[in-house]
């Protein structure tokens, strides 16, 4: 598949960790550098693991500049998920070391930018340097719940990553929530109320 490419300096922007019950939600912004290509670049969801693992190093030497940030658990329980995921992506654009005329932000919106910006559905499937933001908010944010796991090997997050599988929620009830788990979020919310009634 052939990925749409620009010529001017338009960053690509992306998030990844929006549905797990824990950690922080993650996102990058990306700017390509037509003179260097990188092949490979799709949906970090539709790549291996081993793949994104060997794209993520290629995007950050290739690109002209690329920067990943995040939203903590406090400011997703705060702000709510969309909040925080906006914010992530606003703290991903002012990191980059070369100012972009636009941006490409993947799904269907947008978080309020210095420059203009257009939400592209499934874009990380589209356009190349939203589909090189997925890949490092994807491994970044894999990355950083491998760290959690090792504080916190309990709950299995090196298998879901945060993610509520069955799995996951079994764990949670029986060791309740830890303090990287995300108090607004359903399943979480429901344990410690459970847990204020005994």
């Amino acid at each position: 598949m052939s990925l749409q490419l620009f010529d001017d300096l338009v960053c690509g922007i992306d998030e990844a960790g929006r549905g797990p019950l824990a950690g922080s939600v993650v996102a990058a912004a990306v700017i390509l550098d037509p003179a260097r290509p990188i092949a490979g670049l799709n949906d970090s969801k539709k790549l291996s693991a081993a793949k994104r693992e060997a794209l993520a190093p290629e995007i950050r030497e290739k690109a002209l500049a690329w920067c990943v940030a995040e939203a903590s658990v406090a400011e997703i329980d705060r702000l709510n998920i969309l909040h925080a995921t906006m914010l992530a992506m606003q703290r991903a654009v002012a990191g980059l070391a070369v100012a972009p005329l636009r941006a490409l932000v993947d799904g269907n919106r947008c978080p309020k930018l210095a420059v203009p910006a257009e939400a592209v559905v499934k874009g990380d499937g589209k356009v190349a340097c939203i589909a090189a933001a997925s890949i490092l908010a994807k491994t970044a944010r894999d990355e950083a719940m491998l760290d959690l796991h090792r504080q916190y090997p309990e709950y299995g997050f090196d298998r879901h990553m945060g993610y509520p599988t069955a799995d996951h929620l079994e764990r949670l009830r029986q060791h309740g929530p830890s303090p990287i788990h995300r108090r607004s979020f359903g399943p979480v919310k429901l344990l410690l109320a459970q847990a204020e009634l005994f």
